[in-house]
């Protein structure tokens, strides 16, 4: 960032632990991949391959060379390892993950009915050869609505005990589900028990695809929050929140 003599929020060098921004590639073309990336790996922590689009992303191979250029890691979406488990392949996901080297490993059951505890189990297995991120939450409006803030601090203690490193709070990649509402509004007494648990911040990553919902967070979390299904163009647009450099956030304390 250039020197101005500004007081700004601080922010750590890569690689770092608290206020990382982890990307979602939707299947954007190799020339928009790289541009975003080369231009911006410096706010760039992550990079996630949403839901299944791995497994039909021609250029794969290239997109993660190119990450590995500007020391960005990646994991598969938390989608793909449960339509694997769907199919009772778990074992194959284990080793598609490390045909890949992947550093990371996103373990979810947002979509498919098994239990918290089930999860957990994974989330150990998986963990002795990964670095892994749980995810809580549910994908379905309706299944989200019926879980309170207990279940969710209930499951997030769960998953870290069984050996993630953060847990993600889900929120789709439309920020209409999971720690949202049908209409986008943040479930503000979810988040508030989840910041009054004692749970440290710094394990949590909170999906934040809109501006709306990177404001929330920073403002209520602070600049160095983990956010995560940043769009590829919000790169710049959520440093600058970050630092108060956008009206959104220009006032805020934190």
């Amino acid at each position: 960032m250039t020197e101005t003599g500004l007081v700004l929020p601080k922010r750590e060098i890569k690689p770092r632990e608290t206020g990382l921004t982890i990307l979602i590639d939707n299947g954007v073309s190799m020339n928009v991949f790289k541009d975003t990336i080369a231009s911006a790996s410096d706010y760039i922590d992550i990079v996630k391959f949403g839901w299944g689009t791995s497994l039909v992303t021609h250029a794969l191979g290239q997109k993660i060379d190119w990450l590995r250029r500007y020391e960005i890691d990646f994991f598969f979406g938390g989608t793909l390892f449960e339509k694997f488990l769907s199919q009772d392949k778990v074992e194959e996901y284990f080793r598609y993950c490390q045909k890949f080297n992947c550093n990371y490993v996103e373990i979810s059951n947002g979509t498919i009915p098994i239990s918290n505890h089930t999860k957990a189990k994974f989330i150990t297995d998986f963990s002795s050869a990964f670095t892994v991120f749980s995810e809580v939450g549910n994908k379905d409006i309706s299944a989200s609505n019926d879980q309170d803030g207990a279940e969710w601090i209930e499951n997030i203690h769960e998953d870290l005990e069984a050996g993630a490193a953060k847990v993600i709070t889900e929120a789709r990649e439309s920020g209409t589900s999971g720690i949202c509402k049908e209409d986008g509004e943040i479930r503000v007494d979810i988040f508030d028990q989840i910041t009054s648990s004692g749970i440290p911040l710094d394990k949590m990553i909170f999906e934040a695809p809109t501006k709306k919902m990177q404001t929330f967070f920073i403002h209520h979390a602070g600049a160095n929050v983990n956010l995560a299904n940043i769009a590829l163009s919000d790169v710049i647009s959520l440093e600058t929140l970050r630092l108060g450099l956008r009206s959104d956030t220009f006032h805020s304390r934190i």
